[in-house]
């Protein structure tokens, strides 16, 4: 499990870009589950949509990306103090099945599909209540920052 000062670690967004509110499972070199908790206060719900909140599919994609970025850092033992950066670098097979509003708990689920000259691949999904919103394959590079 990793609480939001470990993610800080991992991670070099900052509020309010930063989609992991939690990682509650990670098998180093496989797989990782966190969550964020959705909540009316989020900047983009001002403007998307007014009188009809519901998250943008850019962000539910970002946040797949930004576990599967913690994944690969603690994979390959690695920070971004380490002068290395995961950047999300691609993804195929996006699809979005329900919208995600205020109050939901977006939990995201990756597992490292491959890592090739520091591309990583992952297939992901983001579930609400055990039902999925989004589905698809991330693709990270890691970097030096």
């Amino acid at each position: 499990m990793m609480d939001i000062d470990q993610i800080l670690e991992y991670l070099p967004h900052r509020y309010p870009f930063l989609l992991v509110d939690r990682v509650t499972e990670i098998i180093p070199g496989s797989s990782i589950v966190g969550y964020k908790n959705v909540t009316i206060n989020e900047p983009f719900f001002t403007g998307h949509f007014p009188g009809k909140p519901i998250m943008p599919g850019v962000l539910i994609l970002e946040a797949m990306a930004q576990v599967s970025g913690i994944l690969g850092f603690v994979t390959n033992g690695t920070k971004p103090t380490d002068g290395r950066i995961q950047y999300f670098a691609g993804s195929n097979r996006v699809r979005f099945k329900r919208p995600v509003i205020p109050g939901d708990q977006l939990v995201m689920e990756s597992s490292l599909v491959a890592n090739k000259h520091g591309i990583w691949k992952f297939d992901c999904r983001a579930l609400v209540n055990g039902e999925v919103a989004c589905v698809g394959e991330v693709m990270t590079a890691e970097r030096e920052s």
